[in-house]
């Protein structure tokens, strides 16, 4: 298939790899040129000058951005995406966005002849080079299912949600149990250290029970040595944890325990952690 990937991130560059291995013709395109070009040096395909080029003969084109403002210009800017697509394109966007961003690109999309799918993403950066995200959709399931096949070049489960929208709803969710995981992960390590027990040895007996989670299989020997290096980078979560704070406010959710990790967070921005991973909550636990 003929498909575009437009953001060349830790995440975007990887995914797009996926893509050109599994046969399909990718031209990629990122705001630093370089970095596109170094992709086709690696990967084959081609690059394009503007998002507009990228996608102009795409049958899908995906999209991995920053934020919202982002994600906007590169699709709906004058050299966007969707000023190149072809009617009958579907354009699938893995960037982590409110879903007020995603029903808006929608009705634009639709007005173009152009479908648009949310589909952000979980897993992280290791995800994404192991091709083995879990993406969850909104959109129409005619483009979904057209759509979700490519996706699986990357996805170990692609799941449509329902809507649009309901792809960044479900990414919302799925942040705030990270949030709220973390921290009680932080706090159980530290107590443990404390109390004078080998954290090691702790962290083997309780993931075998009702404690485990994927952030204490994955996480929690690098929180014990100080590491925070290997993951989601705290800037992001508190981008992620912004767009959570204000659905909640729209939809009247209470999110106490996710509003105080957020605050957690800004303190660790505020230590220059800013690119430490999402894990770094111990840090103000060890060195209050």
């Amino acid at each position: 298939m003929r498909v575009a990937f437009i953001g060349l991130g830790v995440m975007g560059y990887p995914m797009a790899g996926h893509l050109a291995k599994a046969g399909h013709a990718v031209t990629v395109y990122n705001r630093t040129a370089a970095k596109a070009r170094s992709w086709v040096e690696a990967h084959g395909g081609a690059f394009a000058e503007t998002p507009a080029k990228a996608a102009a003969a795409a049958e899908i084109a995906f999209v991995c951005v920053g934020n919202d403002d982002d994600l906007r210009q590169v699709v709906a800017g004058e050299a966007g995406a969707f000023a190149g697509m072809a009617r009958g394109a579907i354009l699938v966007d893995h960037t982590t966005a409110s879903a007020e961003a995603a029903r808006e690109l929608a009705a634009l999309g639709k007005g173009k002849g152009v479908q648009f799918l949310d589909a952000p993403v979980s897993g992280g950066e290791s995800g994404a080079v192991n091709g083995k995200l879990t993406i969850m959709v909104g959109g129409d399931p005619a483009a979904f299912a057209k759509a979700e096949p490519v996706m699986a070049c990357y996805g170990r489960a692609v799941t449509l949600m329902g809507p649009v929208g309901s792809g960044q709803l479900t990414k919302m969710v799925n942040q705030i149990c990270i949030a709220g995981l973390v921290q009680a992960l932080s706090e159980g390590l530290n107590f443990a250290v404390n109390a004078g027990l080998d954290a090691h040895k702790v962290v083997e007996v309780i993931s075998k029970g009702a404690a485990q989670s994927w952030q204490m299989e994955n996480r929690a020997a690098t929180m014990l040595a100080d590491k925070f290096d290997y993951g989601f980078a705290v800037d992001w979560m508190r981008k992620d944890l912004g767009i959570c704070l204000a659905e909640a406010r729209r939809n009247k959710s209470p999110l106490p325990v996710t509003a105080l990790v957020d605050q957690f967070y800004q303190r660790i921005q505020a230590r220059g952690g800013n690119r430490w991973d999402t894990s770094s909550l111990i840090d103000l636990l060890k060195r209050p």
